[in-house]
């Protein structure tokens, strides 16, 4: 990530421009629509719309004498020097830059030449058993910043509030609840005075763990001194575990917080930033901030209506009954349900390279679905990233953000128990109503580009961690069987691709600001409105399936 020179920034931010908003005319179709879902829709849900860590001056950014010791406790000025004019508007210093040398590593005869890349990822195996190459104090203060930064969080961040309600009810977080928390958790995390220790309970899939935890990491350097200490259990695992049903009335005293990646209307699970958006070497997806850049090119790559006017899908069918259900829908010799279904080999797919899964590459399609595998699936965000309209089958689990799409404006739904006549419909009703239809997704491709940045995921952990660490009723303590890890210990220890996607995810710098403002918690009568507008927005599409269906 290219670092700016402070003199530069201000000119750069000058002369940015805002763009200018397009003003799209609707069909009188679409205005049946919005008089069932938008009206109640844009009121409320916008509204609240191993080495040594060092801190380097940049030379582009600081004058050359503060590049001295002097710098730092000026002499007084001989009488025969002039002292330069102070300039107009002075301002603070930019951040200094993170750095990570690791040291050189032993010679290892019995691998030192290795014929292939272990089939198992050991980056966090081998930094929780070796020395701590940790540095010997925290990253430092929080930079002086305003405690606002007069910036309204996205609307999703509310749902935080919504994640610890029960806790909250219960009067906090003890360390029963904690400890029963452990059962199923993948490691333990405890942050104490800005370092981060990790307990690690039982493997994960793949390197899960490792991205996690490496996000947790790139946040204690963005926002040093303001994670607070805490205390807490994360699962890997796909499906959310902690029944609501399980801990009502005498049995909340003991009810878990356990943070993953997704959640749904019957389970607590508090849920998190998943691990692909710092990388997800496995598969060769690149860590977020570059991949958004890649999706906003493949946009560009062909106009709207110009792509071809058919329903895109592509993916691994055999991980649910749900996708092989959509496998059906697939284009044949005696029927077209106007869907082009593509079967992901990702082992063949490595073999080759990855040079038939590039994400950017997939924006051919006027439409794109979306549809659950063994639970949730990252695979949601790409998709709605592409200006193609999304057409989003029922889905049964939401992540941090998704609580906050709305059927019509951010995607089409698509019923889950009769998908090939439901996307054949969205596909003829989008070919129809061409101009409606590219509307939605560009909707959807705006919030994904300019409400999912990595400012904002960071700023929703910062938020959620925050948040959670007020509930504690008990001071987070150092596990013995607790390890320190860093950034250091961890990009030191990685290699191949895993230690190319730490690197480019890592965080360069403290951020010179504060987060988004965190907006207050929904009223009881703002979440029934919610979901009322997503039922009747449901409700009319199925209506106008069926009326179609019957003629």
């Amino acid at each position: 990530m290219a670092t700016a020179a402070a003199g530069t920034a201000d000119c750069r931010r000058r002369a940015t421009l805002a763009g200018a908003l397009s003003r799209t005319s609707a069909a009188f179709l679409f205005l049946s629509v919005a008089a069932v879902a938008a009206v109640v829709s844009a009121r409320w849900i916008t509204a609240t719309t191993a080495g040594r860590l060092t801190r380097l001056p940049t030379t582009a950014a600081i004058p050359a004498a503060a590049l001295h010791p002097e710098a730092e406790h000026p002499q007084p000025l001989r009488p025969s020097a002039a002292a330069p004019p102070p300039p107009p508007h002075s301002r603070p210093p930019p951040p200094a830059l993170y750095s990570i040398s690791c040291p050189a590593p032993a010679p290892n005869l019995s691998h030192s030449h290795p014929t292939e890349p272990p089939k198992t990822s050991q980056t966090l195996a081998r930094a929780l058993s070796s020395p701590s190459t940790c540095p010997s104090s925290s990253p430092g203060p929080p930079p002086p910043a305003s405690p606002s930064s007069n910036r309204s969080c996205p609307s999703y961040f509310r749902f935080i509030h919504e994640d610890l309600r029960p806790w909250r009810a219960a009067g906090g977080v003890t360390r029963a609840m904690l400890a029963r928390a452990r059962l199923t958790a993948t490691f333990r995390l405890v942050v104490l005075g800005g370092r981060a220790y990790i307990q690690r309970l039982r493997p994960a899939f793949q390197t899960r763990d490792l991205f996690t935890i490496w996000g947790v990491l790139q946040l204690l350097r963005r926002y040093p001194g303001r994670v607070p200490d805490l205390d807490l259990m994360f699962d890997t695992v796909d499906w959310p575990v902690v029944r609501t049903h399980l801990y009502r009335g005498k049995y909340a005293g003991v009810m878990p917080p356990l943070f993953r990646y997704c959640g749904d209307d019957r389970t607590l699970d508090i849920v998190f930033p998943d691990w692909s958006f710092w990388g997800w070497p496995e598969i060769n997806i690149k860590p977020w901030h570059a991949l958004q850049e890649d999706l906003k090119d493949g946009n560009n790559r062909a106009r709207w209506m110009d792509r071809e006017p058919y329903a895109y899908w592509k993916g691994n069918p055999s991980v649910s009954a749900t996708r092989q259900e959509l496998v059906k829908c697939n284009v044949s010799s005696t029927q077209d349900w106007n869907a082009r279904i593509y079967a992901q080999d990702w082992f063949k797919e490595s073999k080759a390279g990855y040079k038939d899964s590039d994400l950017g590459s997939q924006c051919s399609h006027r439409y794109k679905i979306y549809i659950e595998g063994s639970a949730w699936s990252i695979s949601q965000k790409y998709i709605l990233a592409c200006d193609s309209m999304t057409l989003l089958v029922t889905p049964k689990y939401y992540d941090f953000f998704s609580r906050s799409l709305m059927p019509i404006q951010h995607y089409w739904p698509v019923r889950d128990d009769n998908k090939c006549a439901s996307i054949k419909y969205a596909v003829d009703w989008g070919n129809s109503h061409k101009q409606l239809a590219q509307r939605i997704g560009k909707q959807a491709s705006n919030f994904i580009q300019e409400e999912l940045s990595m400012d904002q995921v960071y700023d929703y952990m910062l938020h959620l961690l925050t948040e959670y660490a007020k509930l504690l009723k008990f001071k987070p303590t150092k596990p013995p069987e607790a390890v320190e890890v860093c950034s250091e210990s961890l990009a030191c220890q990685a290699e191949g691709l895993e230690k190319k996607f730490l690197v480019d995810s890592m965080v360069k710098s403290a951020h010179d600001a504060g987060p988004c403002d965190l907006p207050p918690p929904f009223s009881s009568r703002e979440l029934k409105m919610l979901k009322q507008r997503r039922e009747n927005s449901v409700k009319q599409i199925e209506m106008w399936e069926q009326r179609t269906l019957r003629a």
